[in-house]
C-alpha cells in the first residue's frame, strides 16, 4: 500500500476572491487533507498548487492539486500533474462542487459523465477518459429563480457556515475511505442510510 500513490485534484478557481465560494468546495476540503498530513501548499512545475504526505504512516502517498486555471479550464492542470507522477486516470480521486445533491451530502462515483459540471467535462476531455473517482461534495441547488451559474460563485451563506466544516470533514473522510479501502468499501460507508 505504502507504494501506492493518488492524485487528489480539488476543483476552484484561483485566488482569493473566489477562496470561499461554493464552486471551490473541493478546495476546501484539499485544505482539510492536507492539515490532516501536516503538508503545505507550493507552487508546482505543473500549473497546480501542489500539496504532498500520507494521511497514516505507511499508508498511501497523495499528491494534493489545486489546478492554477479557472473551473472550466482544470482539465489541463489535472492532465499536467497527472502527467508529472506518471500517474494513470485510476489513481486519480477528483473532489468537486454538486448541484444536484443536497447541501452537507457526500457522495463517491468511479465514473461516468460531468452532469453538465464544465470543470468535469473539461478534465474528461483533457484525459481522455471518463473513469476516475469522484468525491461528490453537495452544495444544493438555488433557491428561487437564481442562475446556479451566479449562485456556485457566490459564498456559502451564513446557515451553511455553520455546517460547512463538518461538510469538509465528511469529505476528507471519504477520500480516506477510497485511499485506504477502495472506492467500492467506501461507497458502501458513505451512501449507506443513517
Amino acid at each position: 500500500m505504502a507504494d501506492r500513490s493518488f492524485v487528489v485534484v480539488g476543483l476552484g478557481n484561483p485566488g482569493p476572491d473566489y477562496a470561499g465560494n461554493r464552486h471551490n468546495v473541493g478546495q476546501m476540503v484539499l485544505d482539510e487533507l492536507a492539515a490532516r498530513m501536516g503538508a503545505t501548499f507550493k507552487k508546482h512545475k505543473t500549473p497546480n498548487q501542489v500539496a504532498e504526505g500520507r494521511l497514516v504512516p505507511g499508508g498511501p502517498r497523495l499528491v494534493l492539486a489545486k489546478p492554477g486555471s479557472f473551473m472550466n479550464t482544470s482539465g489541463g492542470p489535472v492532465s499536467a500533474v497527472l502527467g508529472f507522477y506518471s500517474a494513470s486516470p485510476e489513481d486519480l480521486i477528483l473532489v468537486h462542487d454538486e448541484l444536484d445533491l443536497p447541501f452537507d451530502t457526500v457522495r463517491l462515483k468511479g465514473n461516468g459523465g460531468h452532469g453538465g459540471h464544465n470543470g468535469i467535462r473539461d478534465v474528461i476531455k483533457a484525459t481522455n477518459t471518463n473513469e476516475f473517482a469522484r468525491v461528490r461534495v453537495g452544495i444544493g441547488r438555488p433557491p428561487g429563480r437564481q442562475d446556479p451559474a451566479d449562485y456556485v460563485l457566490r459564498d456559502f451563506a451564513a446557515a451553511e457556515k455553520k455546517l460547512l466544516p463538518n461538510l469538509l470533514a465528511d469529505a476528507a473522510d471519504a477520500v480516506e475511505a477510497i485511499v485506504t479501502d477502495g472506492l467500492l468499501a467506501a461507497q458502501q460507508r458513505f451512501h449507506a442510510p443513517a
